[in-house]
């Protein structure tokens, strides 16, 4: 009796660096103050590297190490099944520390606020009623008890989008199994 790893114990080690990676954005870029409201070019770059750029390597790259483990072969299923992996726990890992970091930094939470209710201001046709509606909204999803399953959940949903598109290209069925 031959002795199988799963798909998602394959791929931890990827969902451990790629939410290591997204982690180390989040501090780089409080510590360099990025605004991806006042810059557009470095939120856009951020959400390709977080949806789009670091899940399509990360989950290829999980893939590709249960397919070469399990000699040769993965199915689709298990191509899905690393994708949903990786994402899921690296999201997990990020908004867990990201709900700490806010917790520690509580000055990093009202900076964000500030950037946040400056672009809102800028908005035509904003009343002050509106804008203190928008920011108490934008507070309410900024609590931990939000932030992390919405971000598990919005994050394995891309690596499950991904995971389709992956799995199509590398899967590789092997002929003897039933």
């Amino acid at each position: 009796m031959e002795k199988t790893t799963s798909p998602g114990k394959a791929s931890l080690q990827y969902a451990l660096i790629f939410g290591v990676l997204m982690i180390l954005e989040l501090v780089v870029a409080y510590s360099l103050d990025l605004n991806a409201q006042a810059d557009p070019v470095a939120g856009i770059v951020m959400n390709l590297l977080n949806f789009l750029i670091l899940p399509v390597t990360f989950i290829s790259l999980a893939c590709i190490h249960y397919k070469k483990i399990n000699e040769g072969y993965i199915s689709f299923g298990q191509s899905i099944k690393c994708g949903v992996s990786v994402t899921a726990l690296a999201a997990l890992i990020f908004s867990v520390f990201n709900a700490l970091f806010y917790m520690i930094l509580p000055e990093a939470k009202e900076k964000v606020l500030l950037q946040q209710k400056e672009a809102l201001a800028q908005q035509p046709g904003m009343t002050s009623e509106t804008l203190k509606q928008a920011i108490s909204g934008i507070e309410f999803f900024m609590q931990p008890y939000i932030t992390i399953p919405f971000t598990i959940i919005m994050f394995t949903f891309v690596g499950l989008i991904i995971s389709l598109i992956v799995g199509a290209i590398v899967k590789k069925d092997n002929p003897g199994a039933f």
